[in-house]
């Protein structure tokens, strides 16, 4: 009676339990190396050449993992969960990056004389006089441009008002 090829692996599990527990040192761990060894091999069948020695090839796909397992544990730095409780979240950047780019698009949209106004006063500077000056404009004039840009751009944003 011929055997199967996944019956074939089965039997030689308990050969490869022992190979797994001198690798690993513990039968938990080895216990898992052997159900990613029977994965692999069962997944990769195709690839064991009928006629060679199954358990030499079981046992390299084992050794295989085994030091593939090692070497993630070695980059892996164990973390204590006491820290991960007092951690502070960082943000990342991404809603202010959003946010300052909603404000770009709204500002924009302000009549050219309320953005000239918020520029001159509110991100160059100059004051009142000086910026009405440059503009050829009353002090008076001035002060509300800048306050209703100021008005304006606030409800926008806080509206949320969206341009696609």
């Amino acid at each position: 009676m011929a055997t199967t090829f996944p019956d074939d692996v089965v039997h030689n599990m308990p050969r490869l339990e022992r190979f797994a527990r001198r690798l690993a040192g513990n039968r938990s761990d080895a216990h898992d190396l052997v159900q990613e060894t029977v994965l692999r091999a069962l997944l990769h069948a195709d690839q064991f050449r009928p006629g060679t020695n199954l358990l030499a090839w079981l046992n390299t796909i084992l050794r295989n993992c085994f030091f593939n397992e090692r070497r993630l544990q070695c980059r892996m730095e164990p973390i204590d969960p006491l820290l991960i409780v007092g951690a502070v979240a960082v943000n990342g950047g991404q809603e202010s990056h959003m946010y300052m780019c909603s404000v770009v698009r709204h500002f924009a949209d302000l009549p050219s004389t309320h953005r000239d106004a918020l520029v001159l006063v509110g991100a160059q500077g100059y004051s009142y006089e000086n910026a009405a000056e440059i503009v050829g404009c009353p002090v008076g004039t001035m002060k509300s441009r800048v306050s209703r840009a100021r008005t304006e751009l606030r409800g926008a944003l806080e509206r949320g008002d969206a341009r696609v």
